[in-house]
């Protein structure tokens, strides 16, 4: 069984709009607690959302399930590939495979990764996130788990060249606490969490959220638990056939901004990237070709 191209968290997205103000609070209270919030009966989901039992029918409908049985079956299917460990994904992959090269293969799933995501992704979202990271009265903490902390440590070095005042934390250190004794309102955490996602992850938002600190968070289709405290979320599509989930995508994102942080700090950036060069020099770290 293949994972399905777009989630029901995708479809009420696109939906929203044409949706009734009742339809609307079922939504976002689906949202709040996604996908578990759909696994129980259908008048628990009424109720939790302070909605009649036909809203919730109609709502259903209007995402393109027969009924909300159907609606169910899809939840789960999605959240069974949310919790898939490597092996698991790795024999779904195969069982489907079909017989062209995995080159093309793997590279049509990151392409369709790719366009899905930045249909799902907010501009004035991703420039207010730049933003809040351009922001140099603001520390930047940039945190990765256990796979993540490799797109963190890539972040991290290009913000050190652009702008002063960030903190590199790993989130699976037994350190990361300290780093909070630092950390102060409307200062800026940019978090990595992706599927199996990380307890230590989650606790530190929760105490940088009571700090007053604003979070932006890098995530998966699915979304860690760390969205509902996140101030801005950009979720990327992941699933490649491969046992390891793709990082293509969130690292376009990523140099994207970059790139847009350079652009809002350009005279400053220009200034110590020059700066850098001459240390460069000075110590001989690279060969020059003359």
């Amino acid at each position: 069984m293949t994972e399905p191209t777009h989630t029901i968290s995708d479809r009420i997205q696109q939906k929203l709009d044409d949706l009734t103000r009742a339809e609307r609070q079922l939504a976002l209270s689906i949202l709040e607690n996604y996908p578990a919030s759909g696994l129980g009966p259908l008048t628990a989901l009424a109720q939790d959302a302070n909605v009649s039992v036909p809203t919730v029918a109609r709502m259903v409908q209007k995402l393109g399930y027969k009924g909300y049985p159907d609606f169910q079956s899809e939840l789960r299917e999605e959240l069974r590939a949310k919790v898939k460990n490597p092996i698991a994904k790795h024999d779904m992959w195969a069982e489907a495979a079909p017989s062209e090269h995995l080159l093309n293969r793997f590279t049509d799933a990151v392409i369709d990764n790719i366009r899905l995501t930045l249909s799902q992704i907010n501009p004035a979202e991703f420039d207010a996130a730049s933003e809040l990271v351009a922001d140099q009265s603001r520390h930047l903490f940039i945190i990765g788990g256990r796979i993540t902390h490799t797109l963190a440590e890539y972040f991290y070095l290009h913000m050190q060249v652009i702008r002063p005042n960030l903190t590199h934390v790993q989130s699976t250190s037994n350190t990361w606490p300290h780093y909070l004794l630092n950390a102060k309102e409307g200062d800026v955490f940019v978090i990595f969490d992706v599927r199996r996602y990380e307890n230590n992850t989650l606790k530190l938002a929760e105490m940088a959220h009571a700090r007053g600190a604003k979070i932006i968070l890098f995530t998966d289709q699915w979304r860690s638990p760390v969205h509902h405290l996140a101030d801005i979320s950009l979720s990327c599509r992941i699933v490649v056939p491969s046992a390891w989930d793709s990082a293509a995508t969130t690292m376009l994102l990523i140099e994207t901004m970059i790139s847009s942080v350079q652009n809002l700090n350009w005279d400053e950036t220009k200034e110590r990237l020059e700066t850098l060069e001459v240390m460069f020099d000075q110590t001989k770290l690279f060969r020059k070709f003359t």
